[in-house]
């Protein structure tokens, strides 16, 4: 059964977010993460300042099965994070723990895949003194914290000459990736947003700054009326927040630079869509979750979609926090919204692309065609008629395509 956990669904970045959450739910204020090559011997750190454990506490942490509840708006889920995400990438996991602040007192305990093959039981042993151990117990010498350890990478090196150049850079790629994967999941929190204080993050010593999906630092961006749905789970009724963004195009960004930061890790086409932010923690991003499809014309919208733990069963949460399913409810609800903002991103993107292509104007007592095929576009979402109103553009795609294509439909 452990062996067969490894494969739930978890990848490099999405198991170390998930033991991110564990030292925010832990009162974490600083998050230190290490991707330490080493050739075989080669380990991650997780450490954090949080409240760390008792020892009994520590052992529960690694058992498959234990019984804990968890508060609305605790990150946590499953009570499978520690064990599934780390075994997910490695064979031995190993934490380390201080919970006492007057007393240096650290309790350390490991879960090895290796040992419950040899000896068929689910045992929690003593891992000795190995460098990434004592890295680790280092760590707590002044304060109280946890730090996890992940050894024998059977996931990350290859098994073929895990000492060489590939690996070494293999490794240097996903400390970079890692940082980008944290500073978007983790922005809110990152930039003091989130509830309770601000989180400070490094990996490999460089300090995380947040990746911001909406700009708001940026003067053009423009934030349409946010908007809430009542959302009922297990006999509860919990809220849905929703906020809706149209970022500007590259003329209006501050810098070049800013613009090409913000294009996000899947760039800018793919970027575009839905970002599910369960207790601020982001889960799900890019695309539009089945309500429309991606086109270049909208790439500029980007729409917030809040929700909170006591509304986890109504969004079928998967495991690993990285996929979510809407509510029918929802979805229904969200049309309307989102087609809203992809008309108002659609007329930024087409405005501005006009700018760089001049076209003969038409004349001056007329407006413009593509301007009319907006104002019927957005009279019919503003109507509740939208269906109807797209199956009148695919008509008269065929029956006057010229004139399709001037309206801009």
């Amino acid at each position: 059964m452990t062996s067969s956990l490894r494969d739930i669904g978890y990848d490099f970045f999405s198991a170390v977010a998930d033991l991110v959450d564990n030292s925010i739910a832990a009162g974490a204020t600083t998050i230190d993460v290490v991707v330490e090559f080493d050739g075989p011997d080669s380990f991650v750190l997780i450490a954090d300042d949080g409240t760390g454990m008792t020892q009994n506490g520590l052992v529960e942490s690694l058992r498959f099965g234990s019984r804990r509840s968890y508060e609305v708006g605790e990150l946590g889920r499953y009570g499978l994070g520690l064990k599934t995400a780390s075994l997910s990438q490695c064979r031995s996991v190993t934490v380390c723990t201080r919970r006492a602040a007057t007393v240096k007192r650290i309790s350390t305990r490991t879960l090895d895949l290796d040992v419950i093959i040899d000896f068929d039981d689910w045992l929690i042993i003593d891992p000795g003194r190995t460098r990434a151990v004592t890295e680790a117990q280092r760590w707590l010498n002044e304060a109280p914290g946890t730090v996890v350890v992940w050894s024998k990478l059977d996931r990350v090196l290859p098994d073929r000459r895990p000492e060489g150049g590939w690996a070494r850079r293999r490794f240097e790629s996903l400390a970079v990736k890692t940082a980008a994967h944290l500073s978007m999941v983790f922005h809110r929190f990152l930039a003091g947003t989130a509830q309770g204080e601000r989180v400070v993050m490094t990996v490999n010593g460089e300090k995380l700054q947040p990746w911001d999906p909406f700009a708001p630092q940026e003067q053009h961006t423009v934030e349409l009326a946010p908007l809430s749905f009542e959302v009922e789970a297990d006999d509860h009724v919990g809220t849905v927040r929703l906020r809706r963004f149209v970022l500007p195009p590259r003329e209006k960004f501050s810098m070049q630079e800013e613009f090409d930061r913000l294009s996000g890790p899947l760039k800018w086409n793919r970027q575009q869509g839905l970002y599910v932010y369960r207790a601020d923690r982001l889960v799900q991003w890019g695309g539009w979750a089945g309500v429309r499809s991606i086109d270049e014309h909208t790439k500029l919208a980007r729409v917030a979609l809040d929700f909170n733990t006591d509304l986890d069963a109504a969004f079928h949460i998967n495991v690993a926090k990285m996929r979510v399913n809407l509510p029918t409810g929802i979805r229904q609800m969200l049309e309307r919204p989102l087609h809203e903002v992809c008309l108002r991103a659609n007329d930024t993107y087409r405005r501005n692309s006009r700018r760089e292509a001049p076209v003969v104007a038409p004349p001056a007592e007329l407006a413009p065609l593509p301007t009319v095929g907006l104002a019927l576009r957005s009279a019919a979402a503003q109507s509740g008629d939208y269906a109807a109103f797209k199956r009148i553009v695919a008509r008269l795609k065929e029956t006057a395509p010229e004139v399709a294509e001037s309206l801009n439909f």
